[in-house]
């Protein structure tokens, strides 16, 4: 039976010492020819044997795709940006000579927008995104990978529970429900089998950050179920992957294969006693399918609609079976919080104490011990948790879309504000343009304007008129566009998305779009204000699933922040 540190041994002397290129392919940079130019560099390169060629994830700056970055033997490195395929020759040619590639007039294209957006960030499940090769479990290990698995399989699974407790591990999927309170119900229940599944559905408009972590890092989320199906006693994992997500499925089920190649899925891991198979389920596509119960329904062949509870999953859930369900970037999380090998970070570089615990970024975060890697705050259960907040420990991943000059995935501390996101990460609004109605947490959310930029991303509720963080999507509009149209957008989304089932949603969420559809062709009147507020109550109270149950988030929000703009057009 191998053993980790075997498994570790043979990854680090498996990393040869040459040109490393890296070219980003991820879902998005797919959309700007990506995948062409990683192709043509291929072929240009095929021939030179001292130049390795890496097909990695995106890093998060999707603004700047297709990215390619070179470390030479050197360690020197260049990051080149928004690479064309009539860029490829001549790339490839100063790849064959040496380092002259830094006099190309194309390299490192952006980088001051690049420095700007890595510099705002705090870096922990992202830190090996976009860097490493995704399709090599040998470097995921080289880099410690699979070490948080090792710590755990030496701890009882109770053990392992009070770790993620005490470290304060919220859900990332929207509800923010403490993790190790599933699992520890799930463990409680007198019944067996039980199973873990992973909600990778992801299907809320403006949200990509799960499917950054499989097609960049998908061994980390690999080894974050394989901790929490230890804790759980659960021997039968499904990760459940949106039906368009064919580079997130395609990575997954890759590593996989190789993680029970090397024994690190299986039977008796690591020699422990402990088994676990896990089987990727792809969804038939819908918003409502990211509802859990609908999620586990879909699984057993049924119809995507959601279940009644109590009972809850971890009590009945897939075959009526205790069940644990947690979000990828839960997950993502976990390694890190068991892995007590690497070291803590060291007073002087933990945020000053305020009020409450002052959020980043940390200053002075050490370099990596492989040159390939960004300078990153290296993870481990104290790194996690004196991040963030007191009720939310460590960081979040936003999606930022739309009216800015940097669109993204970025990784902050719980607690940053919506300032900090949109204008020192994304840069703010084009040149030119000024900033309008922020959509936060996609449809079953709201909006704001721009008096509220300094709202904290936070757990919960982020203003009184109902509007919250969700999954962590941001879409900014540029001012000028009415609010009347945003509303509309995530009203008919919600309506669209509707399974049917009960009878508030169904009829509900389609006469929102009626009424607001009245207003903004200038047929509208007071009465349809009374009438949006009365609707938004009473689908919100009556619905079966938080579909419904939020589905008047964007109206109530409009009306309180937009109310007087609404009401000129009811006038």
């Amino acid at each position: 039976m191998t053993s980790y540190a075997q498994l570790h041994e043979a990854a680090q002397t498996s990393l040869a010492a040459s040109t490393r290129v890296v070219v980003q392919v991820g879902h998005c940079s797919q959309a700007v020819g990506a995948t062409q130019v990683a192709e043509a560099l291929q072929a240009e390169l095929s021939g030179y044997s001292s130049v390795e060629l890496v097909i990695a994830g995106c890093d998060g700056a999707c603004f700047a795709a297709p990215q390619v970055i070179v470390t030479n033997p050197s360690n020197s490195i260049q990051r080149y940006s928004q690479v064309s395929l009539d860029d490829v020759p001549a790339l490839a040619a100063t790849l064959t000579h040496g380092d002259a590639a830094q006099s190309h007039p194309f390299v490192n294209g952006g980088r001051g927008d690049l420095d700007s957006f890595f510099a705002a960030q705090t870096r922990l499940m992202l830190t090996r995104c976009g860097y490493i090769d995704p399709t090599s479990i040998n470097e995921y290990i080289a880099l410690g990978g699979y070490r948080g698995l090792n710590a755990a399989l030496s701890q009882s699974p109770e053990e392992v529970i009070q770790t993620v407790l005490d470290a304060g591990l919220l859900g990332r999927g929207g509800a923010y429900f403490p993790a190790a309170r599933k699992w520890q119900a799930a463990r409680a229940a007198n019944e067996s089998p039980r199973y873990l599944v992973v909600n990778a559905e992801e299907g809320e408009p403006g949200l990509f950050k799960d499917r950054h972590i499989m097609e960049g890092d998908p061994h980390l989320l690999l080894e974050g179920m394989l901790i929490a199906s230890y804790a759980t006693g659960v021997s039968e994992t499904y990760i459940y992957i949106n039906a368009e997500a064919n580079l997130s499925a395609h990575r997954i089920e890759m590593a996989i294969g190789q993680a029970q190649d090397a024994g690190l899925i299986g039977d008796n891991i690591l020699g422990s006693g402990f088994d676990c198979q896990v089987t990727v389920r792809r969804g038939a596509g819908g918003y409502v399918c990211g509802e859990e119960t609908t999620l586990l329904d879909t699984i057993q062949g049924n119809r995507r609609e959601p279940r009644l509870r109590p009972p809850f999953p971890a009590e009945s859930g897939l075959f009526q079976r205790p069940t644990v369900i947690n979000n990828v970037e839960t997950l993502s999380n976990v390694p890190m919080i068991l892995d007590s090998s690497v070291p803590s970070v060291p007073p002087e570089l933990r945020p000053v104490a305020a009020s409450r615990d002052k959020v980043g970024p940390v200053e002075g975060q050490p370099e990596s011990e492989f040159p390939f890697l960004p300078p990153f705050l290296k993870g481990s259960r104290e790194g996690f948790s004196f991040l963030g907040l007191d009720s939310a420990k460590g960081t979040k991943l936003i999606c930022l879309s739309g009216s800015v000059q940097r669109p993204g995935l970025a990784e902050v501390p719980m607690g940053s504000t919506l300032r900090h996101v949109i204008y020192d990460i994304g840069g703010g609004p084009p040149p030119g343009t000024d900033l309008g109605v922020v959509a936060v947490g996609g449809p079953s959310s709201g909006v704001l304007p721009p008096t509220e930029l300094d709202t904290e991303l936070r757990p919960g509720m982020l203003h009184p008129s109902g509007v919250v963080m969700g999954a962590g999507g941001i879409m900014v509009m540029a001012e000028g566009v009415p609010v009347i149209d945003v509303v509309r957008q995530l009203a008919a989304y919600n309506a669209a998305e509707s399974c049917g089932k009960c009878t508030p949603c169904r009829e509900g969420t389609p006469r929102m779009v009626q009424v607001l559809d009245r207003l903004a062709s200038g047929s509208g009147s007071t009465t349809d204000l009374d009438e949006l507020r009365y609707l938004a109550e009473i689908v919100g109270a009556a619905s079966l699933c938080g579909l419904g149950q939020m589905s008047g988030g964007p109206i109530n929000s409009a009306l309180h922040f937009f109310g007087e703009e609404l009401g000129k057009l009811a006038e």
